[in-house]
C-alpha cells in the first residue's frame, strides 16, 4: 500500500503546483468521518468547503449516481433527455424562480450570472452595447477564471494574470453609501455580493447590508445577484443566506451542495425576463444539465430538506459559536469568532504573520479534526450540516485542546 508521503510525492512530482493542502492523505468518507490511508479517522470541518453539506457519500445522493449512471450518463444538449425537464421543474419551483440554466462548477455559475445581467442590460434596460457596468465588493470570491479573478483584490488571485476583463467596478464590502454612489451610473446593470464572505475568512455584513443593497438595486433598475455557491443548501440556518434577510435575488448562483459533493453541478435561477434574453447557440455546456447530475441534485435537494438540515445548522451554530466564545474570551492569541450556522471561522492574533494558524490546523490534525487555514490568520470551520450535538461537543474538545497548546 502506498504512504502518505508517496503519495503526496507523487502529486507533486507529476501535478501542477497550484494548490497547498495539509499533509493529508484521505481515501474513505463516511457521514461526517474522513479516513486517511493508514486508517486513522478525522472529524472533517471543512466539508470539500461546504460542498459536501449532506455528508459524505450519503446512500440517498449515492444511491441517484449509481442508479442514472447505470441507464444513461451524457447525450449533450444536441439532444432531450428524459430527466432534464423533471429536474428543471424541481428546483425553479423548490426556490420559486420561472427558470434555470444548468452548469457544472459553481465559477460557471459565476460566469454565467454575469452574461446573463449583461443580456438582460442590453435587451432590457437598453444600456447602450459594450458599456454594461458590474458592481463587486472587495474581498469577494467566486473562482479563478480570468472572468472571476477580473473582480478579485486578492493579490494571489490576479498577479501575472492581467489584462482583466472590462466593465466590472469594485466598491467595499458591507459599504452601504459606496453601493448608492456606484449606482448612480445608469450603465450599471447588476450588483454581484456574496451574503457571507467565504474565501475571504467568513466575513459577515452589517445585519442591514443586503436587504438595503437589495432594495438600492431595486429603487436603480439593476439586478441583485447572489453568490450563494458557498452559503446555500442549508449551510447558514436557511436553505438560502438571503432568506435571512427576507428577500429573494434577481439571479441566484448555486453549485458545490447542490450534488452533495459527488459530482459536479451548479445552477442559476432567475425570472423569465432575465433568463429569455440569452438565445440558443448564446450559452451553454455539453455536460450542463446532463442526466446523473439531475438526479444527483434533485435527490441532494431533498436530503436538506427532508432531514432538516438547515434548521439543525442553525441550532448547532449557536451551539458553536457560544462554546467557543466562552473560550476566546480568556484567550490571548484567538481575537473572535464570527459566522452563521454552520459556516464559522475563528480570527487569530497574528502579527507577525506567521504560519500559526497553519500549524494551528495541524495539531488539529493530529488530534482527528481537518480544517483549513484562510488569509493567513484565519481558519475556517464548516462541518457537514449532519452533525449531531454529541459529536460536535466532541469536536469543539478537539480543536480548544488544540488552540490551547498555542496560548
Amino acid at each position: 500500500m502506498l504512504t502518505s508521503k508517496s503519495i503526496i510525492d507523487l502529486e507533486y512530482k507529476y501535478g501542477a503546483h497550484n494548490y497547498h493542502p495539509l499533509p493529508v492523505v484521505l481515501e474513505k468518507g463516511e457521514g461526517v468521518f474522513l479516513w486517511d490511508v493508514e486508517g486513522k479517522k478525522y472529524y472533517d470541518f471543512l466539508s470539500a468547503y461546504s460542498a459536501v453539506n449532506q455528508g459524505h457519500c450519503h446512500p440517498e445522493i449515492i444511491s441517484a449516481l449509481v442508479n442514472q449512471s447505470n441507464k444513461l450518463t451524457l447525450t449533450s444538449r444536441a439532444f432531450h433527455n428524459n430527466i432534464l425537464g423533471q429536474y428543471e421543474k424541481f428546483i425553479t419551483e423548490f426556490f420559486g424562480y420561472d427558470k434555470v440554466l444548468p452548469m457544472n462548477t459553481g465559477v460557471e455559475g459565476g460566469e454565467t450570472a454575469v452574461k446573463l445581467a449583461r443580456k438582460w442590460g442590453y435587451e432590457v434596460k437598453k444600456v447602450a452595447d459594450d458599456s454594461a457596468k458590474i458592481i463587486f465588493v472587495e474581498g469577494n470570491f467566486w473562482g479563478r477564471t480570468l472572468g472571476a479573478i477580473s473582480s478579485s483584490t486578492d493579490p494571489s488571485s490576479t498577479n501575472g494574470f492581467g489584462p482583466f476583463m472590462p466593465g466590472y467596478e469594485i466598491i467595499p464590502y458591507n459599504d452601504i453609501e459606496s453601493l448608492k454612489d456606484s449606482l448612480k451610473d445608469p450603465n450599471v446593470v447588476a450588483f454581484m455580493v456574496e451574503p457571507i464572505q467565504g474565501e475571504a475568512g467568513v466575513v459577515v455584513p452589517d445585519d442591514d447590508y443586503l436587504k438595503k443593497a437589495y432594495d438600492l438595486c431595486k429603487e436603480s433598475n439593476v439586478l441583485f445577484i447572489a453568490d450563494e455557491v458557498q452559503t446555500g443548501i442549508g449551510r447558514t440556518g436557511k436553505m438560502l443566506c438571503c432568506e435571512h434577510h427576507g428577500f429573494k435575488p434577481d439571479i441566484l448562483i448555486l453549485g458545490k451542495a447542490l450534488s452533495g459533493g459527488v459530482f459536479p453541478v451548479s445552477a442559476i435561477l432567475a425570472p423569465d425576463e432575465v433568463m429569455l434574453t440569452i438565445k440558443p447557440g448564446e450559452h451553454g455546456s455539453t455536460f450542463g444539465g446532463n442526466p446523473v447530475a439531475c438526479e444527483v441534485a434533485m435527490a441532494a435537494l431533498k436530503v436538506i430538506r427532508d432531514e432538516k438540515l438547515a434548521e439543525n445548522a442553525d441550532k448547532m451554530g449557536v451551539i458553536f459559536r457560544e462554546r467557543l466564545q466562552l473560550y476566546i474570551d480568556g484567550s490571548k492569541i484567538v481575537e473572535k469568532i464570527r459566522g452563521k450556522g454552520l459556516l464559522n471561522a475563528i480570527v487569530i492574533n497574528d502579527e507577525e504573520n506567521s504560519d500559526i494558524a497553519w500549524n494551528m490546523c495541524l495539531k488539529m490534525a493530529q488530534n482527528g479534526l481537518l480544517a483549513k487555514p484562510t488569509h493567513g490568520n484565519i481558519i475556517r470551520f464548516a462541518p457537514p450540516l449532519i452533525i449531531n450535538e454529541e459529536q460536535l461537543s466532541d469536536c469543539i474538545d478537539i480543536i480548544i485542546s488544540s488552540l490551547k497548546d498555542f496560548e
